[in-house]
């Protein structure tokens, strides 16, 4: 399954960040961050529940970036 998620993020290499964290989390298959729309693309493992993975995404986004921000 994948889902687009709305960001808001102050720079690229922040957006950077947030996707080597988000890929970096348990559940995720693939993600990618498009800092231009502010938007991350998240593909999830087989049979993990999105609403929880992304979730942890958030915390782990937080932890290399604490201004940014996932709307889930």
């Amino acid at each position: 399954m994948k889902k687009t998620y709305k960001i808001d993020v102050d720079c690229a290499n922040c957006a950077n960040k947030m996707e080597e964290a988000a890929q970096k989390t348990e559940g995720v298959k693939s993600a990618s961050v498009n800092f231009m729309t502010l938007k991350m693309s998240v593909e999830f493992d087989e049979g993990a529940e999105p609403k929880a993975v992304m979730e942890q995404v958030r915390k782990n986004c937080k932890k290399v970036e604490s201004d940014c921000e996932v709307f889930i």
